[in-house]
Parts: structure tokens; sequence; C-alpha cells
């Protein structure tokens, strides 16, 4: 029997994410993400699809890899322009009871006390169905912004995160007591004083500092990651409860999500990105991919991947092998099409790749075909769900539920109804991170 698949979301607070291009079609709608009823219709379709949650892109620099400089990536809308996605959730949260919310934020720039207590402040406010999408950044143009003259180096990036959760851990879990608040009106008392204390920051990240936030829901938000080199999972298997990869193959993935598991000494979810196309029948949908691709930008895809990989294909001519030389940006796409490709991969063979806009290969069919694809997904790679990355908005969405939900759930591998509790109760079974966790050290510091 296979497992009940999660189902998240795919998206960013910007005009193009992943498939490039598609801002073009006359349907679209991405154009107003920057007007809140765009963001709060979108939650109360998910939340009407039973979706687990929407996982909310984020990068801190512009693509100006491709040509050596921005100009294709902002003449695409390659996640640019780009606004801040946590500002959206409590927007989204008013609106829905049940749906979660994985935000990406870097543990690169910011200092753990000040990003500790906004998160604290969107576990509250969301009654706990927050999650973060920990990454350590991977954009020369990012390091710039934010006053160097380049990256921390990938691996070190790791190390510096390592201190940065297991400071952050220390906030959410150990600054204050369960029952630290009071509120008696009648003595006069809000807050315990005996049962607030003073924590201390780990490594690099030299804090000496009570949490400003009373305990909330989870504490600690559920932790994601989608880091899939090796040092990149290393790390997930320390810290993420649910992991996020793109593959190219069912065997490639089976294996880091095998990697994973045996690594991991807690519950972990995983969930792969896909890109679904559905028609009511498998020639609706051959249809609607074709009237897609018209609107599809290469020059955008090119810009995406090169900043994801450091290698400016401008440079390289059509039938030139894709170099495997190393770089400080994303190690996991440039292995993808170099050392750990089956065959040579070049300019040509990759610009072929992108049917919708990047390399993401959609899944494309009637209802019965796309659940087929999904599940064959589940039992063969041994993943827990799926990102769904956008293609025309919102009718992709709105496609999705109306189709190929009612065929999971009559397959029976999709829910019904909503758990209760938080998002993490929802995933996992329980509010607070499990004691197996390395986190959950942090409560008898």
């Amino acid at each position: 029997m296979t497992k009940e698949i999660l189902l998240n979301a795919f998206d960013m607070n910007t005009v193009g994410h992943i498939q490039h291009g598609l801002w073009r079609h006359p349907r679209d709608q991405s154009h107003r993400y920057a007007e809140l009823s765009y963001w709060t219709d979108l939650a109360k379709t998910l939340e009407r699809g039973l979706f687990d949650g929407i996982f909310l892109a984020d990068v801190l620099g512009v693509y100006d890899v491709l040509g050596g400089g921005p100009e294709a990536a902002i003449r695409n809308a390659v996640q640019i322009p780009l606004a801040d996605p946590m500002l959206l959730i409590p927007a989204m949260a008013s609106v829905t009871e049940h749906l979660g919310f994985g935000v990406t934020c870097t543990t690169t720039y910011e200092p753990p006390f000040l990003f500790a207590r906004r998160m604290s402040t969107l576990d509250a406010l969301t009654k706990g169905r927050v999650g973060w999408n920990i990454v350590t950044g991977y954009l020369d143009s990012a390091a710039r912004a934010m006053g160097l003259a380049t990256q921390v180096p990938h691996d070190e990036r790791y190390d510096w995160a390592d201190d940065y959760l297991d400071t952050v851990y220390r906030l959410w879990e150990a600054s204050w007591d369960d029952d630290a608040v009071l509120a008696d009106r009648n003595v006069g008392f809000y807050t315990d004083p005996a049962k607030v204390r003073r924590v201390q920051g780990v490594g690099r990240y030299m804090m000496d500092a009570m949490h400003l936030c009373a305990p909330t829901p989870q504490r600690t938000p559920v932790l994601y990651q989608a880091g899939a080199s090796t040092r990149g999972r290393q790390f997930a298997a320390t810290h993420a409860e649910c992991v996020f990869l793109n593959g190219t193959s069912k065997p490639q993935v089976a294996a880091l999500v095998a990697d994973l598991r045996a690594q991991t000494l807690h519950p972990l979810k995983v969930f792969v990105g896909a890109t679904v196309v559905v028609g009511r029948t498998d020639s609706e949908a051959v249809e609607k991919l074709t009237e897609y691709r018209q609107f599809a930008s290469v020059e955008g895809a090119l810009a995406h991947f090169s900043a994801s990989t450091g290698i400016d294909f401008a440079k390289l001519d059509m039938d030139d092998p894709i170099p495997s030389a190393p770089t400080q940006s994303n190690q996991s796409n440039v292995e993808a099409v170099t050392t750990k490709a089956a065959s040579v991969w070049t300019k040509r063979k990759l610009i072929d790749s992108f049917i919708l806009g990047s390399r993401q290969a959609p899944i494309v069919g009637g209802p019965e075909t796309v659940a087929d694809a999904l599940i064959a997904w589940v039992q063969e790679a041994d993943v827990d769900g799926f990102n769904l990355s956008r293609t025309v908005m919102p009718e992709c969405l709105d496609d999705f539920i109306a189709l190929v939900v009612p065929e999971l759930q009559k397959r029976g591998v999709f829910k019904t109804a909503y758990r209760d509790g938080p998002l993490r109760q929802k995933l996992f079974g329980h509010p607070r991170l499990p004691s197996a966790h390395r986190g959950a050290a942090a409560r008898i510091v």
C-alpha cells in the first residue's frame, strides 16, 4: 500500500519562479504578486484542495552570471522583481485554518537573535503552522549586497549554519520554560522571572540574550532543507525534518533518499519537485502543454541555471561539454550535469531539456496518468510528497485540485480531511521537536 502523499505548492513572491516565460501567457496572473488578495485567494484555494502547505522560496541576489550581468534575468523576470515572502504569511494565515507555510530564510546574513524572534512571531500568529526552509545562499550578488567581496566558501557556509541552528535552538527551546507565562491578574505577575533565562550563542554567533517571545505552539518551526550536495545532505540529516530534492530520475532520487534516511536519527519526510500539466484527458493535457510551450523562455532558463551553477553559458558553444570546475554556487546542480550525469551534457542538450522554461520536465496527462506518475515516484524513490511548481497561475492549481486530488483520494493515497494541531503535529503526530532531534538537546542547556 502506498503511503499518504503530501503536497506543497512551490511558489515565490515574484513574477517568474521556476518555469520561466510563462508569465507571458494571457491567462497567467503572477503579475499580481504584489496584491495581498492574490495570495489570500491562493491560500484559500490550497486549503480547499487539502494541500499540506505552501513552500515559499527566496533568494537575496540577482542572477547575474549569464553574459556577465543581470540583463537576461531582468528582461525575463527571472525571480526579479522579488519581494519578501515572510510578509505574506500572516495574511494567508488569516483566511485559512490548516494550511502550512514553509518560508525560505538564509543563515548567512542575519543575526540569529533577530531571526528567531521573527519566526516565533510567525509561529504564534499562525497558531503553529510555520516552517523554515534553511538555506545558506549561493549567489555572489547576494554576498556583494551584504557588503562582502565574495561568498563564504560552500562547505564553510554549512559550518556556519550548524552554529546558527544550535544558537536558535537555544533561543526557541531553552530560554523560556513551558509554564513561564502566568498572566495572573490578581497577583500582578505576567511572567515568572525565574522561568526565563539568558542563553549563549554557539561558535561564531557570540550572543548572551533572553528570547523575546513567549513559547509558541511549536517553539521551533518545522525545519525544511534542500541541500543535495554531500555537505548539504550531512546538514539535512542533522537538522531537517522535511527535505526537498530535485532529480531527473527515480533511481537518482532513491539513492539520495536512502542516504538521507540512513544518516537521520529523527523522523524525516522527503519532498521531490514536480511540475504537472493536467487535462481531463491525456490528449487535452498534451494540447495544453503545446500551448504553454509557446511562452517558455530559453534565455530566462539559462539565466537561472547559470546563476545556480556559477557557469556562464554565454561563453559556451552549443556542443561544448559543460565544465565541471568547482564553484561556490549550487554544487548539486553542477554535479547533475557533469560528474554525476549518465552522459555528456552540452549547452544544446541543456537547452533541449528546457520544456517549460526549466530543467524540470513536466508530468503531462489526464488525472489517471498524473496519479500513476506521482504514485510511482512514491513507490520507486521512497519520497513522501511533492513540491508542485507553478506553470500558469492560478489555473495550474485549480486544475490539479479539480482533477488530480479526487483521483488520488479515490485510490486512498491522499487525505480527505485535515488532521488537527500545528503543522508538525499534522506531518509527524507531535507538535514539538522529537527527543532524537539535535535541537531537542537545547532544552537542557
